[in-house]
């Protein structure tokens, strides 16, 4: 009975103010969006470790704490609590230290082997208690960390196996479900500067110097100008990821690429031109084009529109008929 009192006890509620106190800081771990199993102490009974993030915090909308205990936890639960502090002040980095910090999260560790809590990051969040996971109240800012992660005793008249209890602190990183597209773009050397108007999933984008955040997935871009060639095509965004997309903006007028055997002889508007498969700028409008190959001759008229491209080939096959 005595020990269901103390933690009754423990469990009024608390003020978010500064409180100094003593602890072992037996680990330090990191929170990276890179490395998503993420890093683990061990600590005893009394010990602590502090969680700091990494300076990529962009991608981060929580902080995952998992607790794995022994087997022999479960005879012993009620027996330690779990703190969270942010705000530290600290003395010294490892061993026996003195810390001022603010506590976040207060209460008895659960009697399973394992236990998750999963700290919010940011409004919006999207966390949420269930049977496998705990999610604090309020919002932890990046700007507060590092916090610490800390387990003391309050049970009296331990045992030898009680004291030698050590627990498995893994902290990792929870991703938002989104990504980054930062637009790069390529300009011809005669046009450069020109405007050009952005249009991503249909949504204007007003400074394509900013990095854009998108949920992950497929999306799609078109480019619109007066003075570069149109654009339209897909793109993939993955979660938690920088995506560099280069836009090369190109120069809008017509270009015709002609192929056809090497015998003939290609004339555009009745002027001669090469059948090396290099494009031949053109100006808009009605063009007049003809293939020669000896005797025999093929004239097609094309209307040319502004910021395309067109591929013209001469097919000469043999054509085989049986007849009864």
């Amino acid at each position: 009975m005595a020990k269901v009192l103390i933690i009754i006890c423990l469990l009024i509620p608390f003020h978010l103010e500064a409180e100094s106190f003593r602890t072992i800081v037996q680990g330090s771990l990191e929170v990276n969006p890179g490395n998503q199993a993420g890093s683990t102490a061990t600590l005893g009974i009394n010990g602590s470790a502090f969680i700091s993030l990494s300076a990529e915090r962009r991608f981060l909308r929580g902080v995952e704490i998992e607790i794995s205990a022994p087997q022999a936890w479960i005879s012993y639960r009620g027996s330690l609590m779990m703190m969270v502090y942010n705000r530290l002040n600290i003395q010294s980095g490892q061993g026996t230290v003195d810390i001022d910090g603010s506590r976040i999260a207060y209460e008895p560790l659960p009697g399973k082997i394992q236990t998750v809590y999963q700290i919010p990051l940011r409004q919006g969040h999207g966390l949420r208690t269930t049977s496998y996971v705990t999610v604090p109240t309020g919002i932890t800012s990046a700007d507060t960390f590092p916090i610490l992660f800390r387990l003391m005793t309050v049970a009296k008249g331990t045992t030898d196996e009680f004291e030698s209890m050590t627990f498995n602190i893994t902290a990792r990183p929870v991703l938002s479900d989104e990504g980054a597209v930062k637009l790069v773009p390529r300009y011809p050397p005669q046009l450069r500067g020109k405007p050009f108007t952005v249009l991503i999933d249909d949504i204007k984008i007003n400074n394509i110097a900013e990095e854009l955040f998108l949920k992950e997935g497929e999306h799609h871009l078109v480019i619109l100008s007066d003075d570069y060639r149109n654009e339209s095509r897909l793109f993939i965004v993955e979660k938690a990821k920088v995506l560099d997309l280069t836009i090369e903006l190109q120069d809008p007028t017509p270009l015709i690429i002609f192929e056809g055997p090497g015998n003939a002889v290609v004339f555009l508007d009745n002027v001669p031109v090469s059948q090396n498969s290099q494009p031949v700028a053109v100006e808009p409008g009605q063009h007049e084009v003809k293939y020669q190959i000896g005797d025999y001759t093929v004239i097609k008229n094309l209307n040319v529109q502004r910021g395309k491209t067109y591929r013209i080939a001469l097919d000469v096959d043999l054509a085989v008929h049986e007849h009864e």
